[in-house]
């Protein structure tokens, strides 16, 4: 059997980052983080307490896994006033994408 890829001394192809994969798929594998970014996608921008309205969970819940998605890097937040917008990272996700593609 001939493969179309190189693989390193361990067995898996060079160019696939195990580790990005890892911590990208450990942020998503709770299925409120996968809403959360899901919906952040389909409607751009969203303040904080806009997103408590999404899910039927606890805000400080909600804040937890938040946190979870920007230390991905999938998300990001930025400060406006007293308030905190979040988006998602559309080169992070593109990353996500090119990284699993590669599997």
């Amino acid at each position: 059997m001939t493969s179309c890829c190189e693989l390193g001394p361990n067995g898996v192809p060079v160019d696939v980052n195990a580790e990005q994969i890892a911590q990208l798929c450990k942020a998503l594998a709770h299925p409120a983080r996968v809403q959360l970014l899901a919906y952040l996608a389909a409607y751009g921008a969203c303040y904080f307490g806009n997103l408590a309205d999404v899910l039927p969970l606890a805000p400080s819940t909600i804040s937890q896994h938040v946190s979870i998605l920007k230390q991905a890097g999938l998300i990001l937040g930025s400060s406006e006033e007293q308030r905190v917008c979040y988006c998602i990272n559309p080169e992070r996700i593109q990353q996500l994408k090119d990284l699993i593609g590669r599997l």
